[in-house]
């Protein structure tokens, strides 16, 4: 198999701080997704976290975006924290019916839950036991990722189970979870035929220090220099790469990603450089 795709992006296109630094001076909201394509080719959408859009708004969307960009979505959170599972099918297909008008421009979807408490959960027999029939109905023509953010989840007993139903464990840099060389001691944690990451370090801490995202405030090399060393032997078994940086990662998501680039790029041969837009053939993968 050859060497496979890599997207880069950013959690959503807006941000405060953005017109000036990263956006031009006096940029019109309508023309952010326009020049942010014309920089990176996918973007994780934030809002429909929060609640799904409008069908002309994901019109806008596919319009104001060149082919072979893609959009990551998240799964309305009424569905992932709310109902954690239970009767969410109305919702999801709500949701589908919606971001399905990307067409060809929709990439994965994440299915990002929280913390999850004794309460809610004794153990992760029991998040299993709720999680794998919902996994076994999900439409096999989506590409799925599952965010879990209890560390001691992180097993082969879990993904076994995502990688029954070739769903992709997301993989995240975050302050309470593992470091990403420590996740591998924990199992294979590769379940589907691509890999979803997140770089969204510590919101609480750096909101502390700003909420204006203009600037880098965290110096984050070190923790790229690991993601990419993970993520070529991600792409050397030939799997599909997205990854998303968060402005909470070091203070301005953009220049982060170019920092990753930079270092990604550090000896490739120019045929293999990240900094245009590209698609690639899909690629086969087997278990």
């Amino acid at each position: 198999m050859g060497m496979s795709e890599l997207r880069l992006g950013t959690s959503s296109w807006i941000a405060e701080g953005w017109v000036g630094s990263f956006y031009p001076d006096g940029c019109k909201t309508q023309d952010f997704l326009p020049f942010y394509a014309s920089r990176f080719d996918a973007v994780e959408v934030d809002s429909t976290f929060y609640r799904i859009p409008t069908p002309q708004t994901v019109k806008q969307w596919k319009e104001r975006t060149p082919e072979g960009f893609l959009f990551a979505a998240k799964v309305p959170q009424v569905i992932t924290h709310q109902k954690v599972l239970i009767d969410a099918e109305g919702d999801l297909k709500n949701f589908l019916s919606v971001i399905n008008l990307l067409g060809d421009r929709l990439g994965p979807l994440l299915l990002q839950f929280p913390y999850m408490n004794k309460q809610k959960f004794r153990s992760l027999g029991f998040f299993l036991e709720r999680l794998e029939p919902f996994l076994e109905q999900l439409s096999k023509n989506y590409q799925w990722a599952v965010e879990v953010r209890n560390k001691g989840w992180l097993s082969e007993k879990l993904y076994a189970v995502l990688r029954r139903y070739r769903v992709a464990l997301a993989l995240v840099d975050h302050v309470w979870m593992p470091r990403p060389r420590e996740l591998f001691d924990t199992g294979d944690p590769v379940t589907a035929d691509f890999s979803y990451i997140r770089w969204l370090g510590d919101r609480k801490g750096i909101e502390e220090q700003t909420k204006v995202w203009d600037k880098v405030i965290i110096d984050r090399t070190e923790e790229l220099r690991e993601w990419v060393r993970i993520m070529r032997q991600l792409q050397q078994r030939g799997l599909r790469i997205f990854a998303f940086m968060n402005n909470h990662f070091a203070g301005f998501a953009p220049a982060s990603v170019d920092l990753f680039r930079e270092l990604w790029d550090q000896n490739q041969p120019a045929s293999k450089r990240t900094f245009r837009p590209h698609r690639s053939d899909n690629l086969e993968f087997s278990f």
